[in-house]
C-alpha cells in the first residue's frame, strides 16, 4: 500500500488515529441505514462535539482544540472515508462557520457561539448560495435593511448544508447596489423558515435545505465584519473550505479503494481471486495513484496554511486540491464499482454510495469549472470569470 505516513508528527498522526477509530465504531456501522432512511443519527453532533472535532483549530477559552490545519484535514479524510454526510456536517459547522466566527467576530459574538458550536451543542450553516445564484456569489439578492438599529432580512438560500438542523445561519446578504454584508442568524428567529430538500443523488444523510427568510429582524450587533465587506468574508471562508472538501473527497476515495481491494481478494472468478486478474488490477493500480496525488495536493495546501499563507495566499492552490481531488473522487469509486460488477449497482456494498456522495464534490463550493477558471486567472492574469 503506498505510504500515508511520511511526514506526519505524533501528534497529528494521533489525531488521525482518533477520527479513525471514531469513524470506525461510530459511523462506518450505519451508513447504509442512514443513506436509506435519508437521515444521520443526531446525536452523531453531540458525539463529535465530545471527541474534540467540532472545536478543531478554535480558541481553547471558547472550547476550541489547538491543532494545525494538516491535522484537521487528516481528521476530514478519515470522516469522508466513513460517510460524506457526516463530513459536511463538520466541514460546514466547524470549517465555514465557527472558525469564520473565530477570524472576524466580536469578542461577544465568539463567546455567545463557539463554545455551543464546539461542544455540538448546537450546528451551524453557511447560507451564501441561492435558488438563482451559484457560482456568481456577488450576484446575490438577498437583502438586509437597516431599521433603527437593527437589520431586516429578506430572501431565499437553497442547497444549504445543515440546513434543517442548525441552531445558526451565517448568512450573507446585500446591503448596498455592490456590497454584501455577514449576519449571525439565529434559525429561531421569527419569519425564518427551513424546509428540507429530499431525493438527492448522493448525501442523502445529510440535511440539506432552502432557506427563506421573511423580514427576519437581527440586531447590529448580529453583523459579522464590516457592512458591504461579507463578500470577502464569505470568499476566504471558501477558500478554507476547498480543503476540507479536498480532504473529505481523498477520504472518500481512499475508502472505495479499501472496498474494492478486499472485494477483489474475497470474490472468486474461474476458480482464483479476481485480484489475480491484470485489469482488475489496473484498475486498482490507478486508483491508488489518483489517490495519492490528491492526498498530496490536499497537504500541501494544509501545510501552506500551517506555514502563515493567508486565504487569498493559498486560494488558487486550494482550487486545485479541490478540482483534483473531487474529480479523483469520481473517478476513483467510479473505478471500484467495476472492481464489483454487479455487487457494486446494490446498496448491500459501500462503492455505490461511494460515487452517488463524489458526485456532488465537484459542484458545491464551486464547480470544477470555477476551478479551472480560478486556476487559469492565476496563471495567465485574464479574468474569465467576469
Amino acid at each position: 500500500m503506498l505510504t500515508r505516513d511520511f511526514g506526519l508528527t505524533e501528534t497529528q498522526r494521533d489525531f488521525r488515529a482518533l477520527a479513525a477509530e471514531f469513524v470506525d465504531n461510530e459511523i462506518v456501522p450505519h451508513t447504509r441505514d442512514w443513506d436509506r432512511a435519508e437521515r444521520v443519527d443526531p446525536g452523531i453532533a453531540k458525539r463529535l462535539g465530545d471527541l474534540g472535532i467540532l472545536g478543531l483549530m478554535l480558541p481553547e477559552q471558547y472550547g476550541g482544540v489547538e491543532a494545525d490545519m494538516l491535522s484537521y484535514v487528516l481528521v476530514t479524510e478519515e470522516l469522508g472515508r466513513g460517510d460524506s454526510s457526516v463530513r459536511g456536517i463538520v466541514s460546514v459547522s466547524l470549517g465555514l462557520v465557527s472558525k469564520t466566527i473565530a477570524s472576524h467576530g466580536t469578542d461577544e459574538q465568539k463567546e455567545s457561539w463557539l463554545p455551543r458550536l464546539a461542544s455540538g451543542e448546537a450546528l451551524g450553516c453557511f447560507a451564501l448560495t441561492e435558488p438563482g445564484t451559484g457560482s456568481d456569489a456577488g450576484s446575490l439578492t438577498t437583502r438586509a435593511k437597516r431599521d433603527g438599529d437593527d437589520w431586516i432580512i429578506d430572501g431565499g438560500k437553497m442547497f444549504i448544508t445543515n440546513g434543517t438542523v442548525a441552531a445558526l445561519a451565517l448568512t450573507f446578504a446585500r446591503t448596498s447596489e455592490k456590497g454584501v454584508t455577514a449576519f449571525l442568524v439565529p434559525t429561531d428567529t421569527p419569519g425564518f423558515t427551513a424546509t428540507e430538500i429530499h431525493g438527492k443523488l448522493g448525501l442523502r444523510g445529510q440535511a440539506t435545505a432552502e432557506l427563506t427568510y421573511e423580514s427576519v429582524r437581527v440586531p447590529d450587533s448580529a453583523r459579522l465584519g464590516e457592512v458591504d465587506r461579507g463578500l470577502g468574508i464569505a470568499l476566504g471562508a471558501l477558500s478554507r473550505g476547498r480543503i476540507s472538501v479536498s480532504a473529505g473527497a481523498v477520504g472518500l476515495a481512499q475508502g472505495a479503494l479499501d472496498a474494492a481491494v478486499r472485494y477483489s481478494t474475497e470474490r472468486t472468478q474461474f476458480g482464483r481471486p479476481i485480484a489475480s486478474f491484470q485489469l482488475v488490477q489496473e484498475l486498482l493500480a490507478d486508483s491508488a495513484v489518483d489517490v495519492q496525488t490528491a492526498r498530496l495536493l490536499t497537504h500541501h495546501v494544509a501545510r501552506m496554511a500551517d506555514a502563515g499563507a493567508s486565504p487569498k495566499e493559498y486560494a488558487t492552490d486550494a482550487s486545485a486540491a479541490k478540482y483534483h481531488a473531487s474529480e479523483t473522487a469520481v473517478r476513483v469509486s467510479n473505478n471500484c464499482l467495476q472492481v464489483f460488477g454487479g455487487y457494486g449497482f446494490i446498496d448491500e456494498y459501500p462503492v455505490g454510495k461511494y460515487l452517488r456522495d463524489a458526485r456532488v464534490l465537484t459542484l458545491y463550493e464551486g464547480t470544477s469549472q470555477v476551478q479551472k477558471l480560478i486556476i487559469g486567472r492565476a496563471l495567465t492574469g485574464v479574468n474569465a470569470l467576469t
